[in-house]
């Protein structure tokens, strides 16, 4: 069933002509190349600002966690407390008085593709804000909606088809995304596997066009820098055996994460409870940041010092169960985010304590090449986006095709056991008395 519009139906022509159609096309790239950057921009002062570190560091690949890791204790728990008021108060508000939310999905499949742009401008911020402050939750999903909300009032206003608009809704988003993260590539994959699930020459077109003007807009502002400094790393046989054996752990853990996730989201209040519960989460997540600076903000952080090998088994360890923990609890809370970033650094950390154990018995592959197999394979399969979790992260990374044999073998095993999870959890209900969910899917 479609979704019903937010507003009266407009006027539309059954086919646009095509000035008006590369008209829409260009200002939704440079739109969303704009939006993008400009919520980088904010979030990196707000981190400069709640931290306290130099501005110099503001677009460096390590500067959050080089920012927050020189933070006092003390200010890192009074920063998160913030946080918990600001997400607790701020999406209550939004809830009680804005106009009710349309997700770039339902806004992809309705009959007038529009996202109400104040409420959903408002609901950006606020994730930009909180994850700036230190929410582990990520920060692509700001950019797509942004991106999304402008290409439904332009397509609107231009009178473009049902079809054509929900395109360009989608590209919006693809738009964003490869603002955000400097990943053109990225953002029109996106697009065309996750939001539109065709190739075709319609969609095709449009997705890489916007894509690459906004990265090239966003470029002006952030610089052509790429999210990892990963250092040279070799493919040899003891990971790519790895790749093949470990795949299908990676698929059965990223289920259980997107179930984890899933749940705790559905439970999240929209009443009183949610100040309050987010308070309470963020102010518990200020004090074990007091002790790990590393679990602050969506993932970045530890899934960079796990593809640059600085991590340890028993920390990586650590740091994977405890993101974990408190990115179900920040989403049972009333929080809001994304889980592409949060999903990447679980699956590099969860490869840096497989791959740890494996150099064991098996030594001579690098704990960053682990890292980086891992992420993709966790990536692909908590996100059902295979092909555009290995697009992102080799521009991410930057990392050599020769990655592409591993990452592909671990992908393929991962996809796999998730199917699996997914099939047999019914059956499991059945037999134990409890619930194991279906599968979920990516926002």
């Amino acid at each position: 069933m479609s979704v019903k519009s937010i507003t009266s139906q407009p006027v539309r022509r059954e086919h646009s002509p095509f000035a008006v159609v590369a008209m829409v096309t260009l200002l939704t790239g440079v739109g969303a190349g704009l939006g993008g950057m400009g919520l980088a921009l904010l979030l990196h002062g707000i981190q400069h600002l709640a931290y306290g570190y130099s501005e110099t560091q503001l677009i460096s690949a390590e500067s959050f966690l080089q920012g927050v890791s020189g933070a006092a204790p003390e200010r890192r728990l009074m920063v998160l407390t913030i946080c918990g008021l600001i997400a607790g108060l701020g999406w209550w508000a939004l809830y009680r008085y804005g106009r009710p939310l349309v997700s770039i999905r339902q806004a992809v499949k309705s009959d007038d593709p529009q996202m109400p742009v104040l409420s959903t401008t408002i609901h950006a911020l606020l994730q930009i804000v909180t994850v700036a402050l230190g929410s582990p939750l990520g920060r692509e999903v700001a950019p797509r909606e942004i991106g999304s909300a402008l290409a439904g009032w332009l397509s609107r206003r231009a009178g473009l088809s049902v079809a054509q608009s929900r395109i360009m809704v989608a590209c919006g988003a693809g738009a964003g995304l490869a603002a955000v993260y400097n990943v053109p590539l990225g953002g029109a994959v996106f697009v065309l596997e996750v939001l539109l699930g065709t190739f075709g020459l319609p969609a095709l077109v449009p997705a890489i066009v916007t894509s690459a003007i906004a990265a090239l807009v966003a470029q002006t502002g952030l610089g052509n820098e790429h999210q990892y400094l990963v250092p040279s790393i070799a493919v040899n046989a003891p990971l790519v055996v790895w790749a093949l054996v470990c795949g299908p752990i990676f698929g059965a853990a990223a289920w259980g994460f997107t179930e984890l996730t899933k749940h705790s989201r559905a439970a999240a209040p929209k009443d009183w409870r949610l100040p309050a519960l987010s308070l309470l989460n963020f102010a518990i997540i200020g004090v074990l940041a007091m002790h790990f600076p590393q679990l602050l903000g969506n993932g970045k952080g530890p899934a960079g010092l796990a593809f640059d090998g600085g991590l340890t088994i028993g920390l990586a360890a650590m740091l994977l169960v405890l993101k974990v923990v408190i990115t179900a609890s920040s989403l049972r809370a009333g929080a809001e985010g994304g889980l592409l970033t949060p999903g990447l650094a679980n699956g590099a950390l969860l490869a840096i304590v497989l791959g740890g154990v494996w150099s064991l018995v098996w030594p001579g592959a690098s704990l960053g090449g682990f890292a980086v197999v891992g992420a993709t394979a966790f990536l692909a399969a908590s996100m059902q986006m295979p092909i555009t979790a290995v697009v992102l992260v080799f521009e991410f990374t930057r990392v050599g095709q020769d990655f592409l044999i591993p990452v592909l073998f671990a992908v393929g095993g991962s996809l796999l056991a998730f199917k699996a999870c997914t099939k047999w959890a019914p059956a499991m209900q059945s037999a134990f008395g409890f619930n194991l969910g279906g599968a979920g899917k990516a926002r």
